[in-house]
């Protein structure tokens, strides 16, 4: 969370499903960026788009693990 907010939830699992959202997100959107520069036959920046989607996917099912996890422990 950027100093000088308030988040409107006050969850401690907020920024976890925020940031979880914006990775998964970022999978689905960069599919664009790659299909044009696919297009534009820019193999380097199509590569370096699909790179930057598997961290975020990665980091997508980092996060839906962790979630999983708290919420499991959180309800029993």
């Amino acid at each position: 969370m950027v100093r000088g907010t308030t988040s409107p939830v006050k969850d401690k699992n907020y920024d976890l499903i925020h940031a979880l959202q914006m990775s998964l997100q970022h999978v689905w959107q960069l599919e664009t960026y790659i299909a044009d520069a696919d297009a534009q036959g820019d193999t380097e920046l199509a590569n370096w788009f699909r790179a930057m989607q598997d961290n975020n996917r990665k980091a997508g099912d980092q996060g839906k693990q962790m979630l999983m996890a708290r919420m499991q422990r959180e309800n029993g």
